[in-house]
């Protein structure tokens, strides 16, 4: 039986036609966590695969783009970015909707508060400055030549940003909410040039690594690639620090990893990306605001598909809850 979003029929055609090695008789099982494109557990009984692709119902314009991650999935192989093994990509005329097929990539993933009692306040710390780490590893690739430099153009990249989630925002706003509009003018009325050039993952947080069992600090594969684009690296940073603010937790039903206070906080992984990066931390209170904007409104549009209908899994219900105190917490944060 096929599970929502997927045809097992077709999904088997397209493996037996792009995946080496496929035995038949492919299964598939939603998988938990992601609030926006859905992640599946694909195997034909040996080998395994994940599955993304785009949320059901009505999809937001350059939301969601499964070959802008399938493209950096592949472009950062061998750099020495963890990632998983890119297999195939397919188009819409496979399931409907365009999908991206990578290797599975065994480890952990901690996305609630519980899933961090197992380990002591050392692993916890080591392991949030791992990820500093290597968020500044990702921002040390070379964005000039190879495959990394066509997928994107640095330069504007925060002006498009601060328009591009406004008319985000016009679309899936389900009430007028008066701190978004001041922020964004806040926004559009400071936006300055970017401090440099680099991959932006997007959406770097915690929960969107997966970590060795055996030890957290060894970081297997970052994940969610779907907003990754070339610009400015401090947006990226900005949003890992906003992402532990404990407005953030009703988007992971209220027990988020990344707002756990046991995590360090946002001045020490500043701190710590300054010093492994090298970089300054210019126009921070821009990049902050800027962060605070974008997680309001992608938590406003997964609660607008969620009264759609369209969500699939538990967890959706307190995820609108967030969007005014982000808001809030972004006007403070663009001062």
């Amino acid at each position: 039986m096929s599970p929502d979003g997927l045809d097992l029929g077709a999904l088997d055609t397209f493996l037996r036609e792009h995946v080496e090695g496929y035995r038949g008789g492919v299964s598939a099982e939603l998988l938990a966590g992601g609030r926006s494109n859905l992640t599946y557990r694909v195997t034909d009984g040996e080998s395994v695969w994940v599955l993304r692709r785009p949320p059901l119902g009505t999809l937001t314009p350059s939301a969601h783009d499964m070959g802008r991650e399938f493209r950096f999935v592949s472009a950062l192989a061998g750099s020495g970015v963890p990632v998983a093994p890119a297999v195939a990509l397919a188009d819409p005329s496979v399931i409907g909707v365009p999908f991206a097929l990578t290797g599975f990539v065994d480890g952990v993933v901690l996305r609630s508060e519980d899933d961090l009692a197992a380990y002591s306040g050392e692993q916890i710390r080591a392991t949030a400055f791992a990820l500093v780490d290597t968020l500044a590893a990702l921002h040390a690739v070379d964005v000039t030549t190879g495959a990394v430099a066509g997928l994107g153009k640095p330069a504007g990249y925060l002006r498009r940003q601060v328009d591009r989630w406004y008319s985000q925002w016009q679309r899936v706003r389900t009430r007028e909410l008066a701190d978004i509009e001041t922020l964004h003018a806040r926004l559009d009325a400071s936006c300055p040039v970017e401090s440099d050039a680099s991959v932006v993952h997007g959406d770097f947080r915690i929960d969107n690594a997966i970590l060795d069992p055996a030890d957290p600090t060894r970081i297997r594969a970052l994940v969610d690639w779907e907003m990754a684009t070339l610009g400015d690296p401090l947006a990226d940073l900005a949003l890992h620090t906003a992402y532990g603010d404990p407005a953030f937790a009703p988007v992971l039903a209220g027990s988020a990893a990344s707002t756990s206070a046991r995590l360090p906080g946002a001045d020490e992984l500043v701190e710590r990306y300054v010093a492994t990066s090298g970089r300054e931390t210019r126009d921070w209170a821009f990049h902050r605001g800027l962060a605070y904007f974008k997680i309001a409104v992608i938590a406003e549009g997964i609660h607008e598909r969620h009264v759609r209908g369209d969500t699939r899994g538990d967890g959706f219900a307190t995820v609108g809850e967030a969007t005014a105190p982000l808001a809030a917490a972004g006007l403070h944060a663009a001062r």
